[in-house]
């Protein structure tokens, strides 16, 4: 590109055509316009005349001013002139764009695309091929041409990971691949990586290095954590500098589903620190909603932390089958399990019965014989509706006969009666110890202490299924804990006390980690490698480079110890993993990740990712060349005398007073035309009550989804009408809420509204106060609404007779509920001499539909949804509401299809079905 006057050319050769305009001055001189030949009778009285002085008649100075800038226009245009060009020298030869392509560069992802575009426009002007090697996703580069690159920049994105050694490895090799040599951008995220010197040196050995990179520094969330009740969030930033704040944002989902913001809040970088540290206390059922931290205004997955069960306290019930008595609460087989539990889980005080409607997540039963047949079939509902039952044996249920005979809904296996002790006194053999946990059980890879003993056990009856129920066993392998499915819930069963009674294992760690694979426990304290040794995690969620959740598919399982000592990459994707019931969060930096800036060596060039915004003029010099074009013809014609002065005079002042004509409607009334016209739209009148008018715009929207789901009418959102300004031919119904205060519509208004009735409208009139008065002037609504009906046009009304095409458009009705219920509803009265013929169910009634319906059951609020299509409103109590609600919805069909289609259900074509619907 030439840059001439700070104008850039693409063709500056062409400019060379501008040396010919003093030529064409010349030439357009000599030859002026044609005069027009006339025969006049009297030329005979100027015979024999000689003018001594002949002077040729020329072209006038301003037509000729004309066609050079007309001329100018067009050559310069041809050249492919560009404002504000990149004064970047474009080079020769190939030209590699090599994109570090992390998250670290997602937040400005937007203006590396916009820079590389321009890059790709340059090197396709000057001839150069492009090839783009991303080092996150490395391919074999191809050299290409620029304009096809240029189409497939949308297809670009940041990945959520930095370039691993594997791909590193990659794209080394991919690099030794090609032959020649080429210059390269780099488009780095400022963030360093192992490697990046290796690829450098590679590319430097091939060609110039420049590399361009943003001046801010990248800021990232470190993963939260909960200590001493607290949740400790942590950002850092790559380079120290002044004093910066930002926010960070508690997202989560609210008791309706929705998800929110659920807390904010102020963290500060000091000046000159790399780090920034704020603690937030909130309540335990507000920290169990959040699902992710961000920070405002970043868009990059670094720039967010997901959550998962380590800040979620789990809620406890225990159930003991003795009662503490006084001096002895640490005998008590609940007080192990109170200190285990107590640093990472809410407890649920009270009785069983007491506890089971506050749904708690664990309810234990430590010693609990027998249940009452309501406690039981209470605690089985709770079960298989996703609860863990969690018993511990004892002497009471060691001498009972639970389990014995046939299997308990509530116990894992059958049981023997009496129970086993070994290693006592009065026993022959010693205490046993552990075997190694088997795969498949949930304590797979934990560590066996060889300290743990046990001393006495209720043992398990022999039975085919008794094998897949063993999570646990002694070294005799006799079971120590069993476990079976219930519905969506499970039923564990430890074959010891939970005090040391009988065992030593509630006096160990490895108690506290059999707890903790159960998910009793919160697992707030972070993972450890031991703890998921043996452990498979299924994703759920997976991220994108912007910080994007999306659904996991079809990815394969991972396994636990990767989840704390894997490389995050395309294997290990960061997101949310699922094992049984326990959640964990995968983030893209751990709690010790430090950010390192990148330092790049002196002898390659650092540019900055700011663009200057190119901007071709060329086909605006072409339009102005074919406008003066156009004004040469008028005035050639005009100046030949083939187009008089008058006419051109008529023209020009036609154009000064057609213009404004034709400009005459605003921006603001066009885009209403064509918003109301390009679907159907639904409408309600605008009351200047600001609540009232919510409900009704709520109500169409719920009228319109219901007509989506339900019909073939797909009408878009509903539109609020000013009847002093909009014009109301667009809209097939309106609906008219009834205020006291609204105000009196113009007499211009009136004259729209009954020209709309006139043109087969509907105008649906809605006092809303069915539930205080009936139709008529017994309530203010009423009386309003005969002060605004008055000047229309309407006919006589009567109530909807059981025979009117309404109860029958769509749906088969004869009651018209909205909100409120049992008012009647009044449309256009039939004619007297309607009359029913032989053999049909209902009257031959007119064909027009009714130009008004008036009621008074708030029909908008019956149907009113919000933005995410719930209902808005409440309509009755329980099932009889929700069957009001249907009611009205189906009442709002029947009138729209009324309103489109007329009495078409009358015709004679469908007499069978509707009889058959009928019953007759």
């Amino acid at each position: 590109m030439t840059i001439l006057a700070g104008i850039g050319f693409t063709a500056p050769w062409v400019l060379l055509g501008l040396l010919t305009l003093p030529i064409l001055w010349l030439i357009l001189r000599a030859v002026p316009p044609a005069p027009i030949r006339r025969l006049f009778p009297a030329v005979t009285l100027l015979l024999g005349l000689k003018d001594e002085e002949s002077v040729s008649d020329r072209t006038p100075w301003w037509l000729l001013l004309l066609r050079m800038l007309a001329a100018a226009a067009i050559i310069i245009g041809l050249a492919g002139p560009v404002l504000n060009p990149s004064r970047d020298q474009a080079g020769s030869g190939p030209l590699m764009l090599v994109l570090d392509a992390s998250w670290a560069g997602a937040t400005r992802w937007s203006a590396t695309l916009d820079q590389i575009d321009a890059q790709l426009a340059e090197a396709g002007r000057a001839g150069r091929t492009v090839a783009i090697l991303s080092l996150t996703e490395p391919e074999a580069p191809v050299f290409q041409s620029a304009e096809d690159w240029r189409g497939r920049l949308p297809g670009l994105a940041p990945t959520p990971w930095q370039p691993t050694e594997v791909q590193i490895e990659q794209t080394l090799a991919a690099l030794d691949q090609l032959d020649g040599g080429f210059d390269t951008h780099w488009f780095s995220d400022r963030l360093d990586f192992d490697g990046q010197e290796t690829i450098l040196a590679t590319l430097q050995g091939r060609g110039e290095v420049t590399v361009y990179q943003a001046a801010s520094a990248v800021v990232a969330l470190l993963p939260a954590t909960y200590q001493d009740g607290l949740i400790q969030l942590t950002a850092q930033r790559t380079e120290p500098g002044p004093a910066q704040q930002i926010t960070v944002l508690a997202q989560g989902r609210d008791p309706a589903g929705v998800m929110r913001v659920l807390q904010s809040a102020a963290m500060e970088f000091a000046s000159g620190e790399t780090q920034a540290q704020i603690e937030l206390a909130l309540p335990s059922e507000l920290r169990a909603r959040i699902t992710r931290f961000e920070i405002q205004g970043q868009r990059s997955a670094g720039a967010m932390t997901l959550t998962d069960d380590s800040l979620r306290r789990r809620e406890v019930a225990l159930i003991a089958g003795t009662l503490n008595r006084e001096g002895l609460e640490l005998l008590s087989p609940l007080h192990y399990l109170t200190q285990v539990l107590t640093p990472t889980a809410d407890f649920v005080e009270g009785g069983l019965m007491n506890v089971l409607p506050a749904n708690p997540d664990v309810i234990v039963l430590a010693d609990v014989a027998k249940l009452s047949a309501g406690e039981q079939e209470a605690v089985v509902e709770w079960v298989e509706q996703g609860g863990l039952l969690l018993r511990f044996a004892g002497p009471r249920m060691a001498a009972s006969d639970l389990g014995r005979d046939a299997e308990d809904t509530l116990l894992p296996v059958r049981l023997r009666s009496g129970g086993r002790s070994v290693g006592g006194a009065m026993s022959w053999g010693e205490a046993k110890g552990l075997a190694p946990f088997p795969e498949g059980s949930p304590f797979y890879g934990l560590r066996v202490p060889s300290d743990v003993s046990v001393t006495t056990q209720v043992m398990a009856q022999p039975d085919p299924n008794l094998a897949d129920r063993v999570i646990a066993s002694l070294s005799d392998g006799t079971p120590l804990v069993t476990r079976k499915a219930l519905g969506l819930g499970q039923v564990v069963l430890f074959h010891v006390t939970a005090d040391a009674e009988w065992s030593s294992l509630p006096l160990s760690g490895l108690f506290v980690e059999m707890l903790d694979r159960l998910a009793v426990a919160s697992a707030a304290k972070s993972r450890q490698e031991s703890q998921l040794q043996g452990t498979t995690w299924a994703p759920v969620q997976v991220m994108d480079g912007f910080g994007g959740l999306m659904d996991a598919g079809n990815l394969a399982g991972v396994d636990g110890v990767d989840l704390v000592t894997g490389t995050i990459g395309p294997d290990l994707r960061p997101g949310l993993y699922e094992s049984g019931k326990q959640k964990l969060a995968l983030n893209v930096l751990a709690e010790d990740t430090v950010l390192t800036p990148v330092s790049w060596p002196s002898d390659v060039p650092i540019k900055g990712q700011e663009i200057s915004t190119e901007t071709p003029i060329g086909g605006i010099l072409l339009s102005l060349a074919l406008l003066l074009l156009t004004v040469d013809v008028i005035a050639s014609l005009a100046l030949s005398g083939r187009l008089g002065l008058a006419r051109a005079a008529a023209i020009a002042l036609g154009a000064v007073l057609i213009a404004p004509e034709v400009q005459a409607q605003t921006p603001d009334e066009t885009e209403f035309a064509l918003n109301a016209t390009t679907e159907l739209v639904l409408a309600h009148v605008l009351t200047g009550n600001a609540d009232v008018d919510e409900i009704a715009e709520a109500g169409m929207r719920g009228l319109a989804q219901t007509l989506f789901y339900r019909t073939s009418v797909e009408p878009a959102g509903p539109v609020g009408v000013d009847l002093e300004r909009d014009e109301l031919a667009f809209f097939p119904l309106l609906y008219w809420p009834i205020t006291p205060d609204q105000p009196q519509p113009s007499v211009e208004a009136y004259s729209k509204l009954n020209a709309y009735l006139r043109s087969g409208g509907m105008i649906l009139f809605d006092t809303r106060d069915s539930n205080v008065a009936r139709f008529g002037a017994a309530s203010p609504n009423g009386r309003k609404l005969q002060q605004l009906a008055a000047p229309l046009n309407i006919p006589s009304l009567e109530p909807i007779p059981r025979d009117h095409v309404l109860t029958r458009t769509f749906y088969l009705l004869q009651d018209f509920p909205g909100r409120h219920a049992g008012a009647d509803v009044w449309v256009e009265a039939a004619p007297l001499d309607a009359e029913q013929i032989e053999g049909m169910p209902f009257r031959n009634l007119n064909d027009n539909v009714t130009p008004v319906v008036i009621g008074g059951n708030d029909w908008a609020a019956a149907w009113a949804v919000d933005r995410n299509g719930q209902a808005l409103l409440p309509v009755g109590r329980g099932y009889a509401g929700e069957r009001q609600r249907e009611l009205a919805n189906r009442f709002g069909v029947n009138l729209v299809m009324h309103v489109l289609t007329g009495n078409y259900k009358s015709d004679q074509v469908h007499v069978p079905a509707l009889l058959d619907r009928l019953g007759q």
